[in-house]
Parts: structure tokens; sequence; C-alpha cells
């Protein structure tokens, strides 16, 4: 039975239907909301939300993955974060409200094949698709730009994850084929083409992570400790993105030895993006191992972010013939790890095999294309 039809079944109405991706950040990690330079692809795993019109104030909605329904009244919306899994829904609802966009009442019904807490933006993708069918039910319009900022405002105002825009930004304008190169300070991007004989895995540890748990919220609290006090030693930046090695350095002695190294994975990091959209744009794949292993070592030893598991899972890549970089991917303590080869046959399971041996969990191993983000689904779509 399609998605059209279980929501008539059970709503009784005949529903739109949006879809929003997940998504794989190739390199770029915690860059973000320090104004810095990431590249993602949105993946083939996606949310959907069917929604139908209510006129009586009362946001009804029914989770797949979980078999549950919760209802609210839009005039007593919760005002805070439950820890549950209605909180992302709840925060689009208030910025929709707040902006007197949304609609007098609706059912919606979720249905997701991004694995939650695998470091591959589920929240995201959910944001945006109830967000999307929100405001086509509400008969009102945002630009994608505008609707990515409302998403990146319920996360961080409601759930408390003080995350950047990238997630939202990405599943609203990817581009199938090809990775996107966000600017997060000017919200401007491009799109890079993947060369053809590049393969893209995306190995789950099993791990999984809680970013509203505190961790991912002390990492940017530490940034903006850094950035302030550069600022007060009088470095002209107005974000991380800004700052350079050699001044960093220089400016050691204001800082914390953590604080240092943290900001020293942002400044590397945000170096290797660049770097990285060369090699692909000269066809130095090649390049590519040294600048993913850098980047791992960058998250695991300068930001914390990493744990043994995606230690590990990297560290069996790289022993691959044929791997061209593994690098954790996500907000970390948990989630994937992207593994790039020219020669995927047979990797995955490989990989797959040794990390469950040597860790005791099973790692899920998928290959995937860069897929395109957010849209409407017509009947002849919806299955």
């Amino acid at each position: 039975m399609s998605m059209e039809e279980e929501f008539r079944k059970r709503f009784g109405t005949r529903p739109i239907i949006w879809r929003a991706p997940g998504r794989v950040n190739l390199i770029g990690e915690h860059t973000d909301y320090n104004g810095g330079l990431v590249l993602p692809i949105a993946l083939p795993w996606e949310t959907r939300v069917a929604g139908a019109p209510r006129e009586d104030g009362v946001l009804r909605v029914f989770a797949e993955t979980y078999d549950e329904t919760v209802e609210f009244s839009l005039s007593e919306l919760p005002s805070g974060r439950r820890g549950h899994w209605s909180d992302y829904v709840l925060g689009v609802a208030h910025e929709l409200q707040r902006r007197e966009l949304l609609p007098a009442g609706a059912d919606l019904w979720i249905q997701s094949t991004i694995p939650a807490g695998a470091g591959l933006s589920s929240s995201a993708a959910l944001e945006v698709a109830v967000a999307s069918a929100l405001l086509e039910l509400a008969e009102k319009q945002l630009s994608r730009l505008d609707l990515a900022r409302l998403c990146q405002a319920a996360e961080v105002g409601f759930v408390g994850t003080e995350c950047g825009i990238m997630d939202m930004f990405v599943s609203l304008t990817a581009r199938e084929k090809h990775a996107t190169l966000i600017d997060c300070r000017r919200l401007e991007s491009r799109f890079v083409p993947l060369p053809d004989d590049l393969t893209v895995l995306v190995v789950d540890t099993g791990v999984r992570h809680e970013l509203a748990s505190g961790e991912y919220n002390q990492r940017r609290a530490s940034c903006n400790e850094g950035l302030a006090g550069l600022q007060e030693a009088g470095v002209a930046i107005e974000v991380l993105a800004d700052l350079s090695l050699p001044v960093l350095e220089n400016h050691a002695h204001v800082l914390s030895p953590l604080v240092f190294r943290r900001l020293r994975h942002v400044v590397t990091e945000n170096a290797r993006v660049v770097e990285t959209v060369a090699a692909l744009a000269a066809g130095r794949l090649e390049t590519l191992a040294s600048l993913f292993a850098q980047s791992q070592a960058s998250l695991r030893d300068d930001y914390e972010v990493s744990c043994k598991e995606l230690d590990l899972l990297c560290e069996i890549a790289g022993r691959h013939e044929g791997v061209l970089g593994a690098r954790m991917t996500g907000g970390g303590f948990g989630g994937s790890v992207v593994v790039l080869t020219r020669n995927p046959e047979g990797l995955g399971e490989s990989i797959g095999n040794l990390y469950g041996q040597a860790a005791g969990v099973r790692a899920s191993v998928l290959e995937v294309v860069a897929a395109t983000g957010a849209s409407r689904l017509t009947p002849a779509t919806i299955i």
C-alpha cells in the first residue's frame, strides 16, 4: 500500500507529500557554525511527510518508525523540548507560528529511511520535510534559504542543539551527482561535480550518539570562547573562518590549551575543504587519502568528537587497496564513516566483516550516489 493510501486509510483525507534527504558530509566537520566551508552531498535515504489540513487548531502527527501518534493544540504548544521524537516537529511548528505561517491545523504522517543517530542528518531532513508540508498546507511560501534558516532556528531554539545551517541547506538545495560547497558565513554555495569513477560508501558504526546531550554544544561554546579571546587580544576577525593558522599560533598564549586545539581543528579543517575541492576539480583523487586522514586525526585529537569505533572503522578502511579516503562524518561520538574509492566491488563487505569481528558491533554499508534536494512528490512518484 502506498503512503498516500495509508494516509487516507488512517486520516480519511488525501494528502500532499514532501520528501527531504539526509546528507553525508565529505569534508568540513564542525566548521559550519564557525562561518566556514563544508562539502556535503544529499543521500538517497530520505524522510517523507504526508499532510492534510485541519480546521480545529490541532496538529496530529503519526511517526511510522515509532508506530506512535501525538496530538497538540496549536494554541497551547509545549514551550520546550521533551526529549521525544516530536520535538523536531514542534520546533518547526513554533517557528512557523512565530512568523504567522502555520496552518489552522494539520494531520501529518512521517516515514523515514534515514538511520537515526547515524550522523546522516535525520533531524534536518525531518524538519525540512515537515516545514515544507506545513507551508504548503498554509498556502505560504519561503525561499529555500529562509526555510533552511527557519529549520535551523527550530533545532537551536527548541531542540537545544547549537547546530549550523549545513544540514538544512544541503537537504533543500542539493544536486544529483554533485557535492555542494557551502560558504556558511555568506550562505553562498556552488555545485562541485563528482568524478564518474568515484564511489562513496557510508559505513554505519552501529554506535548511536545524542547531540543534544551537551557534547556538541560544549564544542560550540569553546569556539565562541576562543573567538572572543582572540578579538579581545586585537585579532581582527568576525568568525573563526577568518582565522589563519599562523595568526592562531601567534596568539596561543591568550587561549587555554583546550580552546587552542578546538580552534586549530576549525582552521585546518577549513583549509582541507579548499584542498579537497581543488583535488576533485583537477582529478587528483590520490591526494584525498591524506586530506581525509588529517581530518580524522584532527577530529580525534584536537576536537575530540571521534570514538574508538569510528577510529577503528577508519583504520580498517584505510588498509584496503583502492580506498581514496576514510573519515568520520557528522557530529561525532558515534555514527558513520564516509569512504571514497574507485574500486567498490567487495570493499564494503570486507570492511563491514573486519569491523564486526574487531568491534563486536554490526556495521551496515551502503554505496550511495549523490541525490537531489527536497521536493514535493507527485502521485506518479509516490510508492
